[in-house]
């Protein structure tokens, strides 16, 4: 706890005791992953299982900028304050509930556990403290393979958790055992936003872009999206 204190306020801090105090953590070890508007730490859950907590930063002066177009056109969240804390809270439980959505409906992401507040407990996806190395690190023996996976992934999450991930990127898909695992949903909407179109196209321009880099033949924009969001059978 020592290096929370160092770096979290009260507010945050009293969160963490009280999942210290339930037994949804029992042991918190280091910082696994830093960003201007969050910290990942890895510990132990119940019965000895990794979890990843992840401490969204309330300190984080640009954190309204950019974010209040994935919360506005959110209906599921409509009636927000607007003050930064509050705002904090609402982002981290839009990753919990989206989350959720993506896990129920068959997607690989980290397993949300418990939110509170900016604090946000799931499933630790790595081994021994050491997160799974994300997309853009991995070297693929089966690259066109992998792109099938994530581009279903995508076409699950639209169809079923009926969300678009609206920052998917090579940077935010680990590799766990050759299979791929989306995380950092936060951002993610529903079809019915008024950006969900143009977000989830930007999501298939920057799959595509990627793995063509590394020779992967893959359809073109404009079937791929039609496939994902149910208008034709093949996305070929």
């Amino acid at each position: 706890m020592e290096s929370l204190e160092e770096v979290f306020d009260r507010s945050t801090l009293m969160i963490v005791y009280r999942m210290l105090n339930r037994r949804y953590i029992t042991k918190i070890f280091g910082v696994v992953r830093s960003g201007k508007e969050s910290r990942v730490y890895w510990g132990l859950g119940k019965r000895n299982k990794p979890v990843a907590l992840k401490i969204f930063l309330t300190t984080s002066a640009g954190f309204k900028r950019g974010r209040m177009m994935y919360i506005k056109g959110d209906e599921r969240f409509k009636s927000t304050r607007t003050d930064t804390r509050s705002l904090i809270a609402i982002w981290a439980l839009k990753e919990f509930r989206n989350l959720q959505q993506a896990q129920q409906a068959g997607v690989r992401v980290p397993s949300p556990i418990k939110v509170e507040g900016n604090v946000l407990l799931m499933e630790f996806i790595g081994r021994r403290g050491i997160p799974a190395p994300l997309l853009r690190e991995t070297p693929l023996r089966h690259p066109g393979r992998v792109y099938d996976m994530i581009a279903e992934a995508v076409r699950r999450l639209y169809q079923k958790a009926r969300l678009v991930h609206g920052d998917l990127s090579e940077y935010n898909i680990m590799m766990n055992d050759s299979a791929p695992v989306i995380f950092d949903l936060a951002q993610a909407v529903p079809p019915e936003h008024p950006m969900a179109r143009s977000f989830l196209e930007r999501d298939l321009v920057r799959l595509n872009d990627y793995f063509s880099k590394i020779g992967v033949g893959v359809p073109k924009l404009d079937r791929l999206t039609s496939w994902v969001i149910g208008e034709n059978g093949n996305k070929s």
